[in-house]
């Protein structure tokens, strides 16, 4: 069985677009193998800056032979029948073609043996072709070249058990790049060509040239070099995966250095340091035994070099001088004003061109925090007005003109600094918050009330202007801020009913004028947040047709009650009792409504007691009259609980009444109250959730 060796080797691959392109590549290849009918064992991809490679194991020596058959025209048809027939088969008389009785008549066959191609034939267009197709986010043309690409591709080895493909990729213009067998090493440590035999001897070559050609082999070398560096100086790393994964993909042999950080910019907040370290030089901070940070830093170097790396970090330590030089003059100069004195200058930053300025909604905001104070604990509407007029000001400073991720963050340092209220100052911080589904999501009062003012007044707003999410498209960020509300709802346990703030927000962002107009549908809104529910509770294990069941009811808009409900429907419907009642419900619906279409009229009126004539009937609305008042009491007291014991004893009356009773009796108006008596049983369970939504 045969071993396929590809490897693109090219300048520089951006390293968010490495892991995406292996996968590609592979599945692109695999792909047309699996068309082509060539079947292997196993196929793994990799990628460096430089190259991409695909090794694919057990490969056939050809093709499997194919034998094609053609369905004709029946034997005796028309003379022009059987010619075109003929010509499409590409056959010259019926002699080549063969008789067969099909049960349904004798018809004329055309079969044909189609030989395999050798394998070594059929990769070298696949191959091409794959690599034609590999979808880049962005890609470019170099030295007039008609092809595109990533970045200029240099060599191209592809390999059949260690034999050279005769093939080639075009370039245009009568240019192209050659199947070979030579690539070559690191760029600076071993630039020679390296010729190869196969996938064993190519890897073993790199390494020796100082190349890893796995990205896990260079994870777990900067890892392992940067935790004995920090062990070393008694510190650790601080936990940055994604920075690990991006600096995996700028390097073919990693090389930790330490560098230190002048004391003098320690007097920085500890986040401009590391955002200054990671976004410009992607270095990796460290702690000190209590937490802090340390006046180190890793960086992860291509080299190796004669003095160990000093000349590279001396170089390294001199770009971050100035770097953080420019930060502690922002930081210096930003300081000299105040937040509130800042707040006007937001009128020059615009929010949304047909949703006014950042001050527009800072003063929506700070109405619609206000308004919400009394319905979260702790949060007095004064305090919380005062956090959300300073929220935004630090958008007008220099460390955030410089770090945009650090709005807020700088905001609670500069109010901190000039004597707020810690409350206030983090507020300031956390109303962004949560950001995603891992992201901490605020406790504190004033904290909680401006984030939720925040987000509700995007949303609305938003939606206002008939800018909502449409299929994988969110340029506003609408279903993470859904998500942000949600949560903070319910991780708080908020009794927020949701309908009259979303109208309250609407009246805020008429009242300044705004573009918002017949857009704003609440009802549309709060079905967008049923569906960001059922997304955030699906990760819960809560079946996302329970909360349909519960929203389908309408009217329910404090999540809180509405996921108690959805808790106790669940616990409901995993018991006999309630399994047994779905399947009641669905039965009682099935036959009054084939019955409703049948007759033409509607059975949900209320039922003639002097026609229950059969015991079980009795019972039936006996026990439904009883369960329904119950549910009712429970419902009013929120005890969901008890409304679902409710329910569960009408088991009994309904199981006995479709066992003994015929519905479709002779006598009209008997019939027509049993119907009834049916639609009862649907009205009273969907006084608790809506059945119909449930599935199974």
């Amino acid at each position: 069985m045969g071993e396929l060796l590809l490897e693109l080797f090219s300048e520089e691959i951006p390293a968010r677009m490495q892991g995406r392109a292996a996968e590609d590549l592979k599945r692109l290849v695999t792909e047309r193998l699996a068309r082509a009918c060539l079947t292997f064992d196993a196929a793994e991809s990799y990628v460096t800056p430089r190259r991409l490679t695909l090794v694919v194991d057990g490969l056939p020596a050809g093709q499997p032979d194919v034998t094609e058959e053609k369905k004709g025209p029946r034997v005796g048809a028309p003379e022009q029948a059987v010619q075109g027939f003929l010509k499409s088969a590409g056959l010259a008389s019926l002699d080549q073609c063969e008789q067969r009785d099909t049960g349904k008549g004798v018809f004329w066959f055309a079969v044909a043996q189609r030989k395999g191609q050798a394998t070594a034939a059929v990769l070298p267009g696949l191959i091409t072709e794959a690599v034609m197709a590999l979808p880049w986010p962005k890609s470019m043309r170099w030295a007039g070249h008609a092809i595109r690409w990533v970045r200029p591709l240099h060599g191209i080895v592809a390999m059949l058990d260690g034999m050279v493909l005769d093939g080639h990729l075009p370039l245009g213009g009568g240019q192209a790049i050659t199947f070979g067998t030579a690539t070559c090493g690191h760029r600076f440590l071993h630039p020679e060509a390296i010729s190869v035999t196969g996938f064993a001897d190519y890897r073993t070559k790199l390494y020796d040239a100082k190349v890893m050609l796995d990205p896990a082999d260079r994870r777990a070398a900067v890892r392992a070099q940067s935790d004995s560096l920090a062990a070393a100086e008694g510190l650790t790393i601080r936990p940055d995966e994604a920075l690990l994964e991006e600096v995996t993909g700028l390097v073919e042999w990693p090389v930790v250095l330490m560098g230190q950080i002048d004391r003098g910019f320690m007097e920085l907040p500890p986040e401009v340091l590391i955002t200054s370290m990671r976004a410009h030089q992607k270095y990796f901070s460290l702690l000190d035994k209590v937490g802090g940070l340390a006046p180190r830093f890793l960086v992860v170097s291509n080299m190796e070099t004669a003095d160990r790396g000093q000349t590279i970090v001396a170089g390294n330590e001199r770009v971050l001088r100035a770097r953080l030089s420019d930060a502690k003059f922002f930081w210096d100069q930003d300081r000299k004003t105040k937040l509130e004195a800042r707040v006007p200058a937001l009128n020059d930053i615009v929010f949304h061109a047909k949703l006014g300025t950042v001050a527009d909604k800072v003063r929506r905001v700070q109405e619609l925090a206000a308004a919400l104070a009394p319905s979260v604990p702790g949060a007095d509407p004064d305090r919380v007005r005062r956090a959300a007029l300073l929220a935004k000001a630090d958008l007008t400073t220099g460390v955030v003109g410089e770090f945009p991720e650090l709005q807020g963050v700088m905001g609670r340092y500069y109010a901190l600094g000039e004597g707020e209220e810690s409350a206030v100052a983090d507020a300031i911080a956390e109303h962004y918050a949560p950001l995603g589904p891992n992201d901490r999501c605020p406790t504190a009062p004033l904290s909680v009330a401006v984030a939720l003012a925040d987000k509700i007044d995007t949303l609305v707003g938003f939606f206002g202007i008939d800018e909502k999410p449409t299929g994988s498209k969110d340029p506003y960020a609408l279903r993470r801020a859904a998500l942000g509300v949600i949560r903070l709802i319910i991780e708080n346990k908020l009794r927020l009913p949701l309908g009259p703030i979303f109208a309250e927000a609407g009246r805020l962002l008429t009242e300044q004028k705004s573009a918002i107009g017949d857009y704003f549908k609440p009802d549309e809104l709060m079905e967008f947040f049923a569906d960001r529910l059922k997304v955030a509770l699906k990760e819960q294990g809560v079946r996302h047709d329970l909360v349909s069941a519960v929203f389908a009811l309408g009217g329910e808009d404090d999540l809180v009650r509405l996921l108690a409900r959805v808790d106790a429907l669940k616990a409901f419907l995993e018991s006999d009792d309630g399994a047994n009642l779905l399947t009641a419900y669905k039965r009682a619906g099935n036959i009054v409504r084939i019955e409703e279409k049948k007759d033409k009229t509607r059975y949900d009126g209320g039922i003639n007691r002097t026609l229950l004539r059969a015991p079980e009937e009795q019972a039936l609305a006996a026990g439904l009259a009883e369960a329904g008042e119950a549910s009712r009491r429970s419902l009013a007291a929120e005890d969901f609980t008890g409304a679902m014991a409710a329910l569960s004893r009408l088991r009994r009356p309904i199981d006995t009444f479709f066992d003994e009773v015929t519905v479709n009796s002779d006598e009209v108006d008997l019939r027509a109250n049993r119907l009834r008596l049916l639609s009862q049983i649907r009205a009273t369970l969907g006084g608790v959730a809506d059945f119909s939504k449930i599935e199974g």
